[in-house]
């Protein structure tokens, strides 16, 4: 049904506090999460985003917190399930690992491989694509680059009937032949699908606005 943008706000809020129940099954896991336990898989770039596989461990859905008689269950306002939204988070939390997870020594199919169930068909091509770009990947095998990533969810940016975009923290630790360095960067990852079946259809710079 439509919601006022009072409504509209209130879920908003709401959804951040089962956001952050559900915090320690989908982001403490992935903050300790390699990618193929243990071997990098790697963005295009240092500088770049990157791809790899899934989580080793299942990401449990929780329970909302308790709410008082008469509350209202903010999940009837929206077009998702809360095991809808575990699924979508923690697809995202992976996805987002093994963007920043690589190695000089892997090629464009086994970087875009390595995320083989978490992204859609269209985008698999376009990172396959990016990961080959001459520049980047000369860089990646001269400095013998391997990075391992991490991933926190923000936040959930936007959101609708088959799709939620959310706002995203991807560390990267990353090895080569020049030394050791560690950074993070923020992007707006949208996941679309429906029930348990999500799949990351686009990923951003947070900052270019991707809802």
């Amino acid at each position: 049904m439509d919601l006022t943008r009072g409504q509209r706000n209130a879920v908003f809020a709401l959804i951040v506090i089962v956001l952050a129940a559900l915090g320690y099954y989908l982001v403490v896991p992935a903050l300790t999460h390699s990618h193929r336990g243990g071997q990098a898989t790697a963005p295009p770039t240092a500088a770049g985003p990157a791809t790899s596989t899934a989580p080793s461990s299942a990401v449990s859905a929780t329970t909302a917190p308790a709410t008082s008689a008469g509350a209202v269950n903010i999940y009837s306002w929206l077009p998702f399930t809360q095991q809808d939204l575990a699924a979508a988070a923690s697809v995202t939390v992976r996805f987002s690992v093994d963007y920043d997870t690589f190695t000089y020594a892997e090629s464009a199919s086994g970087y875009v491989g390595g995320m083989a169930g978490l992204v859609t068909g269209q985008l698999a091509s376009t990172l396959r694509a990016d990961y080959q770009i001459p520049g980047v990947a000369q860089l990646r095998t001269g400095q013998k680059q391997v990075s391992t990533g991490t991933a926190v969810i923000d936040s959930l940016r936007a959101f609708g009937p088959s799709s939620m975009t959310f706002a995203v923290t991807a560390g990267q630790h990353l090895v080569s032949s020049h030394g050791t360095t560690s950074g993070s960067t923020q992007y707006a990852v949208t996941v679309t699908g429906t029930g348990g079946s999500w799949r990351v259809s686009d990923i951003e710079l947070e900052s270019s606005g991707n809802s």
